[in-house]
């Protein structure tokens, strides 16, 4: 006897297109690019002082200006929580066209930031807190000290001020070779970064990082500029 078995038919299942959301983060990093260089520049421009005074004399600087301090905090929000995503955003233009020298940029800056971030004492400043909460001054002092002279928050400092200095330096040069931005700005995020820890006084500070920013608003100006073709791949399972 002969069984005829019928296969189950299947039925073609529908599946909803997938979201293309490239254009999203194509302007998203856009816009962050230069925003973290940009406030923290603000905030050395307004800061009342220039960063190498001892702990005694920036709460005494500190104390003669309690109207801006609360701003000068917030200006830096920006800057730790954007930085890491503007290197990356300039990474992702200058990639295809210089890949080496991109490659070696990003790995130095975005593990130096990430190193940084990671390690070092954020916001809000100590000295800060000891003028608007009243703290004891000398108690204040030597935490502050014992937490800056740690292995741990040196090496984490050297390794930021490298992402800085050498890894904004290559970033800068990767753009500009690349040719995704105008060579002006690869050259302003160049020069912005690497002089910045070498800038006499606040205010020069301010504008070297001002100039930074406008060296990030390149890769802007290139993601802007891109097709979605080019910033990615279309979304695909």
């Amino acid at each position: 006897m002969t069984i005829n078995e019928t296969a189950p038919s299947v039925s073609p299942t529908r599946t909803r297109p997938l979201r293309d959301v490239r254009g999203f983060w194509r302007v998203l990093l856009a816009v962050i690019a230069p925003l973290p260089m940009l406030f923290m520049g603000i905030k050395y421009a307004l800061s009342p002082d220039d960063g190498a005074e001892t702990f005694e004399q920036t709460v005494t600087l500190y104390a003669q200006h309690k109207d801006q301090l609360e701003l000068l905090e917030w200006l830096q929000v920006p800057f730790l929580a954007l930085l890491v995503p503007a290197a990356f955003a300039v990474a992702w233009v200058s990639r295809r066209g210089a890949p080496r020298l991109t490659t070696a940029g990003a790995l130095v800056a975005l593990g130096g930031l990430c190193a940084g971030f990671g390690i070092l004492p954020g916001v809000p400043h100590p000295a800060h807190l000891t003028v608007r909460d009243g703290l004891d001054v000398g108690a204040v002092s030597a935490l502050s000290t014992a937490v800056e002279e740690h292995p741990i928050v040196q090496i984490g400092g050297l390794l930021f001020i490298v992402g800085i200095t050498i890894g904004l330096l290559l970033l800068g040069l990767a753009m500009w070779r690349s040719g995704a931005a105008p060579a002006w700005m690869g050259w302003a995020l160049a020069l912005g970064g690497f002089t910045h820890p070498f800038m006499p006084g606040h205010v020069a500070a301010g504008i070297g990082l001002m100039v930074a920013a406008v060296g990030f608003a390149g890769a802007s100006v290139a993601l802007l500029r891109m097709r979605n073709e080019d910033f990615d791949l279309a979304p695909s399972r």
